[in-house]
């Protein structure tokens, strides 16, 4: 939370912490699934409520006229950092900030932006950081309303953009780069590992190349989508990354029952996007951002089963004639794709729960194997405690060109599937019985 958020609720002393806030007991510093429990909430400012209630206002009472002057003094840029304290539930909020901080803990950022969807949290992230005439070197394929905002949206308003494919090498990089820093690059923007191929970027490789050719000013934040892995599995800013995307509706919510978004990075690059965000209004609401609290909690829990199902249910999916390839980042080290392996050994510490599979055949088979399922959910998303299958040719990608399409590996036989928490034997039982009307 920013400074003083509970304590202006009581008119107290502004203080950049709750009392009695714990994140380290003698030398060890606690595990972020420790300090979800409680980190950035102090019940004795709220009745002594366990868990925080959900403030459902739209304003909040400054103690004084000079508190209420110095607030929006951070709110409107007037000075960094944002308000200090309560100000409208556009720029602020308990639920929220107490979100933002326990955010910040999984990838020990400096400071974190709550959103009220991913796609709201990335469109603000480039309203901050471009203007006319300015360029977005980005990796390909991203989430396609991503590819949309990029090309087809922000295109309109002379933004330029170039792309090198998700796997790229630091060569290749370098070219693209290079032909783009004739001009203004305003951001790098990556997907790691690629919606809906699963393919790798080597953010390390990204960074060596960006220091190399900018320099100063000139330099551009590199910003990833770490939705597919993060937390867990991947934190990008270990590897040079600048910010880290987030879709929460995903993974983070992980009961396919909100949808919200988050940033996350260094304080100067936050208070950018909070400008943004404060004028813009696209913060998430307070219930919202109380269920992600919630969700957070037993966010490691979900993660490791769901991670532990897919492990167990690709191997089965390996091995099965009607199959043509599982696209597993469990399986790297036994493919031809060394370099994609090498990235994975760098940059991830685990699988991840969400795959692509490649049937053989087509749209035909695809949809055969879809409507068979029984446990498996038909819908899109992923990152729920229920297993979602759906056909990205023909539903999240279908606004995608059919030459871009091929070019980066979205066939028509393509099936992505997200695992979740449920009996992995029993999910293996669906998947067998389904590939039998294939």
């Amino acid at each position: 939370m920013t400074d003083a958020t509970e304590a202006d609720l009581t008119g107290g002393t502004p203080r950049p912490r709750p009392e009695g806030e714990v994140e380290k007991i003698g030398d060890r510093k606690l595990k972020p699934a420790t300090m979800m429990m409680g980190h950035g909430y102090d019940p004795m400012l709220s009745e002594g409520a366990l868990k925080p209630p959900i403030f459902l206002t739209s304003t909040f009472v400054f103690p004084n006229a000079a508190a209420g002057k110095r607030h929006f003094e951070g709110v409107t840029g007037k000075r960094p950092g944002g308000a200090e304290g309560l100000v409208y539930s556009r720029f602020n909020g308990p639920n929220q900030e107490i979100l933002e901080d326990r955010l910040a803990v999984w990838e020990e950022a400096e400071d974190a932006l709550a959103f009220s969807s991913g796609m709201s949290a990335i469109a603000t992230l480039f309203l901050s950081m471009v203007k006319p005439g300015d360029t977005i070197v980005h990796s390909g394929p991203l989430y396609a309303a991503t590819e949309t905002l990029i090309s087809r949206i922000l295109g309109r308003f002379g933004v330029n953009w170039l792309d090198f494919p998700a796997g790229a090498t630091r060569e290749e990089i370098d070219a693209v780069l290079s032909k783009a820093a004739t001009g203004n690059v305003a951001l790098i923007y990556l997907e790691s590992p690629a919606n809906p191929t699963n393919a790798l970027v080597d953010v390390e490789a990204v960074a060596a190349s960006r220091d190399a050719i900018f320099t100063g000013d000139t330099k551009p934040p590199i910003a990833i989508d770490n939705t597919f892995l993060g937390p867990l599995w991947a934190q990008p800013l270990k590897q040079g990354a600048d910010i880290v995307v987030y879709s929460l509706t995903k993974y983070a919510g992980g009961h396919s029952d909100l949808v919200a978004g988050g940033v996350l990075g260094s304080k100067a690059h936050i208070n950018t996007i909070r400008l943004m965000r404060n004028t813009i209004g696209t913060i998430c609401d307070p219930n919202t951002a109380w269920m992600l609290l919630r969700s957070l909690e037993t966010l490691e829990l979900r993660m490791s089963r769901a991670g532990e199902n897919a492990a167990k249910v690709c191997e089965f999916l390996a091995s099965h004639p009607k199959v043509e390839k599982v696209g597993y980042l469990g399986f790297l080290d036994r493919g031809e794709d060394k370099r994609q392996a090498d990235i994975y050994r760098r940059h991830c510490t685990g699988a991840g729960s969400t795959f692509s599979l490649y049937l053989k055949g087509g749209e035909k088979e695809a949809f055969a194997f879809l409507d068979a399922l029984k446990i498996a959910k038909l819908a899109v998303s992923l990152g729920g405690t229920e297993t979602l299958a759906s056909h990205p040719a023909g539903m999240t990608h279908l606004s995608v060109a059919e030459e871009r399409k091929q070019a980066l590996g979205i066939t028509d036989n393509l099936v992505r599937i997200s695992i979740g928490v449920e009996d992995a034997d029993d999910l293996i039982a669906d998947f067998e019985n389904a590939l039998k009307a294939v």
